[in-house]
């Protein structure tokens, strides 16, 4: 693990680090901010998937969560959204498809097999480099993330209820198999039988049994994408008859952006902390 930046932050520590990937097949970077209280002890960690066209630093430089992180004691790991480098296929004209837009799945498609592996990173190879390298309780684990990676946040806590304790999202993508923007991404990656989309589709897992306790989705009401990509009445709907709980809270006038974030970023990072312990 390479050392690129470290920060001293409300007596915590912002380091930025990078390492190679075996799941990705390339040198991937992520942002990790650990509380004073680190310093001494195993903390909750918490982990923060960033959106479409991000970087591990859209969160860090413009999500505001370190004041209330170190109040809290939460370590936030802060991945990359896809797999990067001069190798790695990308297709340069399309936001919404390589570099930039992993949708955190692993790919079964060629060329794409080889390095699109998000979720094996996120839920296997990355959790095991940060356990070994910070002071993290790896038995009191929260996942929350935006848009895109708010649609991993959920989808990767429905398959894994045993490991993460807690989970919420910013404008989250949560029927990508309907929305207007990934469907071309969902069939590049793992081809045109759609069957083979819904493990990572919030709603269709919902519908195929998978379960979680709770879930917090904050939207706002001015979001560009709110009608055609996000849609959080579909999963409001996907879940009647469960027993997963939902909050949803719909705020007039915000948009996508980080101002949006950082709004109600307190919130998410107290509804976590309530559940780690």
């Amino acid at each position: 693990m390479k050392i690129i930046s470290q920060n001293t932050a409300f007596d915590g520590m912002q380091g930025v680090f990078s390492h190679e990937s075996e799941a990705c097949q390339c040198e991937m970077t992520f942002a990790v901010f650990v509380p004073p209280q680190a310093i001494k002890e195993k903390r909750p960690v918490l982990w923060y998937l960033s959106g479409l066209t991000c970087t591990h630093a859209n969160v860090m430089e413009k999500g505001e969560y370190r004041r209330m992180a170190a109040e809290l004691g939460l370590i936030i790991v802060c991945p990359d959204t896809s797999p990067r480098g001069n190798d790695v296929p990308d297709e340069l004209t399309n936001w919404k498809m390589g570099k930039g837009a992993g949708m955190y799945l692993d790919a079964t498609e060629k060329p794409w097999s080889d390095n699109y592996r998000m979720y094996t990173y996120i839920t296997q190879e990355l959790p095991a480099l940060v356990s070994e390298h910070f002071r993290v309780d790896m038995d009191r684990q929260g996942i929350f993330g935006h848009s895109m990676g708010g649609h991993g946040a959920m989808t990767i806590a429905l398959k894994n209820p045993e490991t993460y304790k807690s989970c919420s999202a910013f404008a989250p993508i949560v029927s990508p198999s309907t929305a207007d923007w990934t469907p071309d991404a969902f069939t590049k990656y793992l081809g045109e039988d759609q069957a083979a989309w819904r493990p990572y589709d919030a709603c269709a897992l919902v519908e195929d049994g998978a379960r979680f306790p709770e879930f917090l989705i904050d939207q706002g009401t001015a979001d560009s994408f709110l009608e055609t990509g996000l849609k959080p009445w579909l999963f409001e709907e996907a879940i009647k008859g469960t027993d997963i709980g939902l909050t949803l809270r719909m705020h007039e006038r915000y948009d996508h952006s980080y101002f949006f974030i950082s709004t109600f970023m307190d919130d998410h990072l107290k509804w976590h902390a309530e559940r780690l312990g």
